[in-house]
């Protein structure tokens, strides 16, 4: 009879029954009643209650049921600690014992027994344990170093494990290797700044020995721990390539992709004129295109990272386009994946069969596919300039199926592709606007309305075509409103005579009658700048417009040759840094592609933000912006002096207002001269400092309106500077009622780069209170008192005392809830009391907040967009200045700052003590008394708190 019987049973009084056989003189009884209880574990039953009954069977030669009797002590130990000591000896006896499978069992179970009280107990037999003649018991003793190592770090380096562990690096047994390095990037992952795995080269030459020999997860564990290496040379680089090169046949696909990564960042530092880097490439391609054969889920695994090597290498498999076309029976989430990656690497070589490919795609039934395969046709022509021809002639074709979301995704490609080749396929206008009726999606009607706007010359009707979007201007989206605006202002500016009547209506409703700020902002310059300067107005609106760049979707290369060191693990599959999904100390530390022989770039700079590695003549192309990306736009500039002086008078006042707007007042945002944002950087000194729209639409356009821009700017105003940094109101604590007598009122504040906690200490109580101690529970950010809580006298009753406590941020980590508690206890002569307080997490901004501004944009193009957050700051009005001053008392830095559309604009950066960075983005508007604060931060969970000390230090 099988097993199986042990989970039937539901008698009650079993526990009893079971204590019994426990206690049986007869070992086969013995060995039936703990395969009882484990059984019963298994299910969810308590059986805690026969743990001395249980360990009393340690004392066994049978194998299996000491097996077991383990597994009942690993699962009920920490709910029994004190229980557990008494297995303590038997521990001590198994890894004495003469077969080797029993020391290595009982080596494995302490170290799955998270019990503080036991762990010092367990050093000795793990001692010998890590030097046993066995090498299945020495492997085992590695991996416990780790699981030690997680519950009480302090005492495995006491104990000089860590040595003995990277001693096991040279041990003659492969598979003891192997495990000696997966614990110790296990323990280095938890600490990054340990530099635990010192690499040098003949410990590598020792990983690489046993590379050969060991299991295949023992391999991944040593050609990750590789991929942490920076080799001296080029030499080195090439030597460990053709080492590792012949796992890239393995059988196991995790050994596979570790392969692919340590010879992908290798590939770094050796010459492109090598003949062997010619051989490398080559010799990648097979094994990447075997994944492909792999069951589904491993090969959307694959997709995602060969998304990766196509970004950076597409050469590796540009003759392989083939195995990238869709199978009928391939899951969607593998179609799209691969749909992607035959974009990637088309080229004029191989453009006609991929374009046959698509267009057969494109009639497919999956709807989400079909569109993709459609902008795909859009993305080849932009991409392919020879085959743009062939692209258009297709999407057209396309458009005659009169399939509605065929047509849709097809007029926002076309869009794209006049953009790329302007005045060369306008010809298919006509075709397009015969669908117009059809078109239900925002992005589709977007496209068409810039199309008609963009072309408004060659249209005949393109008045009617527009008014007949404007009739349902409100129920539109803010995309189709915003370039139903732009689109009716060109028309305006290409047929002025017929279209009048058409663009006020379209700036009365854009001003007056939305309540969406963007929208308001836009119709507000467009008004200014046609009643004040037309000419201006046809420049700017009708400006030469960039080429659009080859491939818009490009990983930014900085994170794409950070992900290129991840490949193989959630991060290449999410394409994210592990920062970003990742909680804690793990994933945070940032890892880089070597730099290329012959660079002159320190290894050691992570500030730095390089070029990437290797851009020559086939530099992929650069990733533009997104569209509104003020960040792109505003820390790139490099502008000269402030604009010259404007003479009096109301004329040149508005002139030089409108100049301002069109860029010549943005002269002294950056220059050298702007030392922090002290100086008078809001633009020009001519705008007025009234805001005020006027209630009626003039007549005719041509005549100015009100105070022209002076309207609309409200820079003027100086708000007296505020000095020192915010410190909260003391609040109490800890009540008397709570604490016999004794009443705690404080405050946390950063003063002169010290933290401190600031302790009003009143004595409610009927007798004297002495011997005061202070103790801060395990906190999100290592806050611990630097020194003594100093109370030199008794405290006599009915007085007060107030104390300092100089607090420091190096003691032990733990996450709260909320982030910013702080959980602590004070005893006296009384007793011992516990409160806990939540403290501002501006205290922990540090004094090297301020961030270069290439670094800034770098960082925050960096970071991801999931992990920017938005809050509205109410009931302010402090000016840029003011703001500006009170933030750089707190140590939140400003770095740039820009006035854009009426709204001023400061981009600020801090850090914490624990290193992480917050980069912000305050966006002020004159009119209004709220302001819109953006924050990017690597770990997104600070960003609430942030907002709240913004909010503090604004309002007080």
């Amino acid at each position: 009879m099988t097993d199986s019987k042990y989970f039937t049973t539901t008698k009650k009084g079993e526990i009893f029954e079971l204590k019994a056989e426990l206690n049986s003189d007869k070992k086969e009884k013995k060995k039936e009643a703990v395969k009882k209880v484990i059984a019963s574990m298994t299910v969810g039953k308590d059986v805690s209650a026969l743990f001395p009954d249980v360990v009393n069977c340690m004392q066994t030669d049978n194998l299996e049921l000491k097996k077991l009797v383990y597994l009942y002590l690993m699962n009920y130990a920490k709910s029994q600690p004190d229980m557990a000591i008494m297995a303590v000896n038997t521990f001590v006896k198994d890894c004495e014992d003469p077969n080797p499978l029993i020391r290595a069992l009982a080596v494995r179970t302490m170290g799955c027994i998270r019990v503080d009280k036991i762990t010092e107990y367990l050093c000795e037999p793990l001692r010998k344990c890590l030097k046993d003649e066995d090498p299945y018991v020495r492997k085992t003793a590695a991996v416990c170093v780790a699981k030690l190592h997680d519950i009480n770090a302090q005492l495995v380096e006491d104990q000089g494990f860590l040595d003995t562990l990277k001693d096991l690096i040279s041990d003659s047994n492969p598979m003891v290797v192997a495990n000696a390095v997966a614990a110790l990037s296990e323990i280095a992952e938890s600490h990054p700044n340990s530099n635990l795995l010192d690499l040098n080269p003949q410990s590598i030459n020792k990983l690489l020995t046993a590379l050969n020999e060991c299991t295949e997860w023992g391999q991944i564990f040593i050609l990750d721990c590789l991929a942490n290496y920076t080799p001296r040379d080029d030499r080195e680089s090439q030597s460990i390539c053709e080492r590792v090169t012949p796992r890239l046949s393995h059988a196991n696909s995790a050994v596979v992709l570790s392969a692919v990564k340590v010879l992908m960042k290798f590939m770094e530092m050796l010459p492109k004129d090598l003949d062997y880097y010619g051989m490398l490439l080559k010799k990648l391609a097979p094994p990447l295109v075997t994944l492909l054969s792999a069951e589904p889920e491993l090969q959307y695994v694959a997709l995602r990272n060969i998304n990766l090597i196509v970004q950076k290498r597409p050469e590796i498999l540009k003759h392989e386009m083939k195995v990238f076309f869709v199978k009928y029976n391939d899951p969607i989430y593998v179609k799209l994946e691969k749909l992607d990656i035959m974009i990637r690497l088309a080229s004029q070589a191989n453009i006609a069969q991929v374009l046959a490919e698509l267009k057969e795609y494109a009639t497919e039934v999956d709807v989400d596919f079909v569109r993709k395969a459609v902008r795909a046709i859009g993305r080849c022509a932009i991409k392919v300039e020879q085959s743009a021809e062939r692209c258009v002639s297709t999407l057209l074709d396309l458009i005659q199926t009169k399939v509605n979301y065929v047509v849709q995704e097809a007029i926002v490609v076309i869009k794209d592709i006049f953009r790329k080749y302007p005045n060369k396929y306008e010809s298919v206008i006509a075709t397009l606007c015969e669908n117009l009726d059809s078109l239900d999606e925002p992005e589709a009607r977007a496209a068409m309305i810039w199309i008609v706007g963009e072309y408004a010359e060659r249209i005949d009707n393109a008045d009617e075509l527009l008014e007949s979007f404007l009739e349902g201007f409100h129920d539109e989206s803010t995309q189709v409103q915003l370039q139903l605006l732009t689109a009716i202002v060109k028309l305006f500016l290409k047929k002025p005579t017929e279209t009048q009547e058409l663009v006020q209506q379209v700036l009365s409703l854009a001003t007056q009658d939305s309540d969406n700020p963007d929208l308001r902002d836009r119709g507000y310059i467009y008004w200014r700048l046609l009643s004040t300067d037309p000419v201006a107005a046809k420049e700017v609106v009708l400006a030469e417009k960039p080429l659009i760049s080859e491939e818009t979707d490009l990983i930014e290369p900085t994170l794409l040759d950070e992900l290129i060191c991840h490949i193989g693990t959630l991060a290449s599959v999410y394409h994210k840094p592990p920062s970003a999904f990742v909680e804690g100390s793990r994933g945070v530390q940032h890892k880089r592609l070597p730099p290329r022989t012959g660079s002159n770039e320190s290894v050691e700079s992570p500030e730095s933000t390089q070029p990437v590695v290797g851009q020559s003549a086939d530099q992929p192309p650069a990733v533009i912006p997104s569209q509104g990306d003020l960040l792109g736009d505003l820390l790139n500039l490099d502008l000269g002096p402030p604009a010259s002086t404007v003479s009096s008078g109301p004329t040149s006042t508005m002139q030089m207002g409108a100049m301002d707007l069109l860029g010549g007042g943005l002269d002294s945002l950056m220059g050298d001269d702007a030392e922090g944002l002290g100086g008078d950087l809001g633009g020009s000194p001519a705008i007025g400092t009234s805001f005020g729209s006027p209630a009626v639409m003039p007549a005719s356009l041509n005549v100015p309106v009100g105070g022209g821009l002076g309207d609309l700017f409200d820079l003027g105003s100086n708000v007296g500077m505020p000095c020192g940094s915010y410190v909260e109101p003391k609040t109490v604590w800890l009540p008397a009622v709570k604490a016999k007598g004794l009443e705690i009122s404080g405050t946390v504040a950063r003063r002169m780069g010290t933290i401190q906690m600031e302790l009003t200490l009143s004595n409610k109580a009927m007798q004297v209170m002495t011997d005061f101690a202070i103790q801060f529970n395990r906190n999100s950010f290592g806050l611990a008192p630097a020194a003594a809580l100093q109370v030199h006298t008794p405290l006599s009753p009915n007085q007060t005392i107030d104390v300092v406590l100089p607090l420091s941020t190096v003691g032990p980590v733990m996450k709260m809830e909320p982030l910013n508690n702080l959980q602590v206890a004070v005893k006296n002569n009384i007793d011992v009391f516990y409160f806990s307080c939540i403290y501002p997490i501006s205290i922990l901004f540090v004094e090297e907040g301020r961030m270069e501004r290439q670094v800034f944009l770098a960082t925050w193009k960096d970071i991801p967009n999931e992990n920017e957050a938005q809050f509205h700051i109410k009931d302010c009005r402090l000016n840029s200045d003011a703001v500006s001053n009170k933030l750089q008392n707190n140590n939140i830095f400003s770095i740039a700052k820009r006035n854009v559309d009426g709204q001023e604009m400061l981009y600020q950066s801090m850090r914490l003590t624990n290193g992480i960075w917050v980069l912000a983005e305050l966006r002020m508007q004159a009119s209004s008394s709220s302001y819109m604060l953006s924050l990017k931060c690597r770990a997104p969970e600070v960003s609430q708190f942030v907002f709240q000390s913004y909010e503090a230090i604004l309002k007080n």
